[in-house]
This record gives C-alpha cells, sequence and structure tokens, in this order.
C-alpha cells in the first residue's frame, strides 16, 4: 500500500533485508501523543513493527536501550534492522494487546472519582473500594514489581550519554516540566496568579526533588499504555526518552495515571508490591519512601496537565482533552493533604481545581467527567447544527417522515412545546416508534459513553421549518433523557449508568431561539 513521505518504501525495503521476502501487507497504527508513525508489516509467517522517526538521535536511543535492556534480561522487543540515516528501523511485533487494555474491564467498573485515593506519609488501610478484580490487580502489581530491575539492572554497564533529549534528571528538565504546566495549562485555564510567588515554590519544589537523585535508570514513561502483553507475559516499550533519575519518579507515573482509574486500595496495594521488588536492590525506609513518593505524584500530575494542555487545548486532539478530567481528579485527591512548604503553589492549585471544575462541564463536583448531551432541533433547509466540540457532530435524525402538523392552518403558528401540537401527536402511533428507536439509539452511546468517560454527545432532530416535528422530538429526547439518568435514582430505580451528577443536557431550538439546561 502508498503510504506519506514513502513510510512505505523505506519500511518494505528493511522488511526484505530482514526476511528475504516483500511484505504482502503494510497497516499503518495510532500512535497516541507521539510524532513516530508506526505500521505493521506483514509476509508470509512473519509480523513486524515498522517505525519512522521524527529525530534520528532518539531512534538511536531507544534501539541502543533495547539491546542493552534485552542483555541484562529485561522483556523489551528485538530491533532487528535500522536504516543507515537511522529515521527509519523494525522491531519485533508484541501484539496489539498492552496493560492498559488487558485491565479494562476493572477500570470501567470503578465506582466514585476516576483517580480516586491518595498516596499519604502513611498509607490507608480503606476497604477495597470494587473494580479491578484479582487477576487485573495482579497483571498490575507484576508489573510495577519488575519496575524495580528496569531501574537498576537497566542502569547498570549503561552509557547514559546516549539518553535523548538528556542524560539525566536535573534541575533545568524540572523547571522546563512545570513551566510546561504554567504555559500549556495554568495561563490557559485563565486564572490569575502571582509569576514571582509561583517561581519561589517551583524552586524549593525543584530542590525537594533534585534531593531523592538516584543513579537509577528513569524510564520516563512507565504507565499501563506502554507495557504489552503477549501470551501472559509483560513487555516494556516507548522507553526512549529514559535517563538517569529518580526511582520515585516511575512508580508516581504508573499508578497515577491520569485515565487508568485505580481506586486507593490498589494504588497502596502497587506501592507494596513495588516496594518489596525493590528491597532486593536497597533499603527501604517506608515512611520516608512514601513522602518522596508524594513528591513526585505532584510533579508528574503537573507535568502531565501540561501535556494535556499542549495536546489536547493547543493541538485540539481529542484524547487528550477528554483525560483532563481525570488528571484534575487526582490532583484534588493529593491536595486532600497540604503541601505546607509549597503554601503558594498549593492554594494556586486548589483555585486551579475548583475553577476547572466550575468552568468546565466536562468534570462534576465528584471529579468524574460529566457528559454533556446537547439536543438541537433546527430545518433541513438551514442546515445541520455547526459542532463546537470536534467531535464531528454527533447523531442527526430527519423528521420529516412523520406527520406534520404544519400542514394544517391551524397549528401554523404553533410550534412543538404548545399543548395543541403535543395533542396531535398524542396517540400518534408512527411518532411513538419512532421516538422509541431514537431514544434506544441515543441511550446505547449514553451508556457507553459514561463508562468510558467521554464528556460530549450531541443529537440533532431536524425536519423542513424546525418548528413542530423536530422540536416535538428534542423535547421529548431531552425529557426521556433527564427520565431515565436523573429521576430512576432518586426514586429508588436504580441509575442504569450510575450517572446522577455526571450528564448535563442541553437543549436548542435552533430556529427559534431558545436554548435551555436541564439539570
Amino acid at each position: 500500500m502508498t503510504l506519506k513521505n514513502n513510510d512505505g518504501t523505506r519500511l518494505a525495503d528493511l522488511f526484505r533485508k530482514v526476511t528475504g521476502a516483500s511484505p504482502e501487507d503494510v497497516s499503518p497504527l495510532s500512535g497516541a501523543g507521539s510524532n513516530r508513525r508506526y505500521y505493521r508489516l506483514r509476509g508470509g509467517d512473519m509480523s513486524l513493527i515498522g517505525v519512522i522517526g521524527t529525530d534520528a538521535e532518539e531512534n538511536r536511543a531507544f534501539c541502543t536501550l533495547a539491546g542493552h535492556f534485552r542483555d541484562k534480561g529485561i522483556p523489551v522487543p528485538a530491533v532487528l534492522c535500522a536504516s543507515e540515516d537511522g529515521m527509519a528501523y523494525l522491531q519485533e511485533d508484541l501484539g496489539d494487546v498492552s496493560l492498559y487494555d488487558a485491565v479494562a474491564s476493572g477500570r470501567k467498573s470503578v465506582p466514585g472519582c476516576p483517580g480516586a485515593g491518595r498516596t499519604s506519609d502513611v498509607p490507608s488501610a480503606e476497604a477495597a473500594e470494587g473494580g479491578y478484580g484479582a487477576e487485573e490487580r495482579a497483571l498490575l502489581c507484576r508489573a510495577v514489581s519488575m519496575l524495580p530491575k528496569i531501574q537498576f539492572e537497566g542502569a547498570r554497564g549503561l552509557d547514559f550519554g546516549i539518553c535523548y533529549p538528556e542524560p539525566e534528571f536535573n534541575g533545568r528538565t524540572v523547571m522546563f516540566d512545570l513551566n510546561y504546566f504554567k504555559y500549556c495549562f495554568l495561563k490557559l485555564s485563565g486564572l490569575e496568579f502571582n509569576e514571582t510567588m509561583l517561581e519561589d515554590d517551583f524552586e524549593r519544589f525543584r530542590d525537594d526533588l533534585l534531593c531523592r537523585m538516584d543513579d537509577t535508570f528513569m524510564y520516563r514513561d512507565f504507565q499501563a499504555r506502554n507495557i504489552m502483553v503477549r501470551d501472559g507475559e509483560l513487555y516494556f516499550i516507548d522507553f526512549q526518552g529514559g535517563r538517569k533519575g529518580p526511582a520515585y519518579y516511575d512508580l508516581a507515573s504508573f499508578i497515577w495515571q491520569a485515565s487508568a482509574r485505580y481506586p486507593s486500595d490498589l494504588k497502596e496495594e502497587l506501592v507494596a508490591a513495588y516496594m518489596d521488588a525493590l528491597r532486593e536492590y536497597r533499603e527501604v525506609d517506608r515512611d520516608d519512601f512514601y513522602r518522596g513518593l508524594r513528591l513526585f505524584s505532584l510533579f508528574r500530575t503537573l507535568q502531565v496537565l501540561g501535556a494535556y494542555g499542549f495536546r489536547g487545548y493547543i493541538e485540539k486532539k481529542k484524547y487528550f482533552m477528554d483525560s483532563v478530567p481525570y488528571a484534575i481528579a487526582n490532583l484534588r485527591q493529593m491536595l486532600q493533604e497540604p503541601f505546607a512548604d509549597y503554601p503558594y503553589l498549593d492554594s494556586l492549585l486548589r483555585r486551579l481545581c475548583e475553577k476547572v471544575s466550575a468552568g468546565c462541564s466536562c468534570v462534576a463536583s465528584d471529579g468524574n467527567p460529566v457528559l454533556e448531551v446537547e439536543i438541537y432541533s433546527f430545518s433541513f433547509k438551514k442546515g445541520i447544527p455547526e459542532d463546537s466540540s470536534g467531535n464531528g457532530g454527533g447523531y442527526v435524525f430527519d423528521c420529516r417522515s412523520l406527520n406534520n402538523p404544519g400542514r394544517y392552518e391551524q397549528y401554523r403558528k404553533s410550534t412543538g412545546r404548545d399543548e395543541d401540537v403535543i395533542r396531535f401527536f398524542a396517540g400518534d402511533r408512527q411518532m411513538e416508534e419512532y421516538l422509541e428507536k431514537m431514544y434506544w439509539t441515543v441511550d446505547q452511546h449514553i451508556d457507553r459513553f459514561l463508562s468510558r468517560g467521554f464528556t460530549h454527545l450531541m443529537a440533532s432532530c431536524g425536519c423542513t421549518g424546525g418548528q413542530h416535528r423536530s422540536v416535538y422530538c428534542a423535547e421529548h429526547l431531552a425529557a426521556h433523557i433527564r427520565d431515565k439518568y436523573f429521576c430512576a435514582r432518586s426514586s429508588g430505580a436504580g441509575s442504569p449508568a450510575d450517572s446522577t451528577g455526571r450528564i448535563r443536557i442541553r437543549l436548542v431550538h435552533r430556529e427559534q431561539g431558545i436554548e435551555e439546561e436541564i439539570v
């Protein structure tokens, strides 16, 4: 197949060099937040992953680290071949199932706040909060138990000079990440703040982080999405940004991964599993370890918010925008215990959580992402309503096949909200069947979107004039969602998606100039 920038040709040449035959299929793979491009190349009984990088030094770091780690017995993909200019290479195909995918059912069933829980000086003894089952917990614990080997064994004999773009965690990189948060998230929030006072706390924070420096390999993006599961075994990928650095950082990255939704008891279980494995390499002071981990958990969360701000709000990538509520929920949980050594930063972050929660329709009062359902009525003559979310516009229901009261003089000045038009449709079996099918269709999406933490759904009802049928259908769809997702629980019937407080309805009758919020 033909791929942009001759990617296919370059990778096909490498495939022939490795296998002696041309690939029969080259398929692009999603790359999430990376600028690298990934492809799966198949030929005969061989399947390999081809990578086109944007920086030869970054590619060199990955390939060199992969070889070093494999020599240490660390399970990472084998790099089989690289181009002479270093811009393309082939690696072992580890399949499509990441650890994040493997524990998906647990993540979706976690009750309450995503990212609930805390990492405090003294871990709590809270009861299990549901969600992740025994097998999923065991898999996650196995992953963090393997981390110390990567950090300590991986550092032995490693020339950190090959690490990209920095050989070690240092004050400059700390301030870069803190300013990344400041400029790409904090300033975009519109929150007023004193930059001098914030800088003072940033510098104290930096110094405390650097006091925790280790002679270990810092993976830098150790999270469930970067761990593959094949035949029950775990393999580690995307470590090309690694460098010498403190061991706390990687564990903080894992347990506070914004969208993972690890409940507090599971977080404590993961920390305990890591500390048990860490004792093979050094003595562990439990209380001091928790103090250090708490600092790096805050640092990692600020760094993640900076990335979400840049990738989401600036580059308009939906995944990152949708992930903001989870990171804010994590931050809110951390702030349950004050960061007393950084008083201005602490107060600013508290104000930020309140501002984002109050000003963004995607965050509920308990930190859960809110699904905003926009329902429009409109006239096809004036065009389909524009979508402001960037999601593409959602459902468009064509109501023009329904009986039209607008054909009769007595209804010409009425709309689908008026009593006479409501009576017109009373007992109209065609309308009843149409609405039942519309409800079923939209309900499927609402249930799915709630379980996945999505924040926007749009449904538009159109007719010829945007006055009778479309208005009536939009009104009834809004009422159905209100009754099913708001009223069922309060009446004792139970909410099918545990959605109380997690849905907001915005009803817009475009041609009538009417807009309402239904809560």
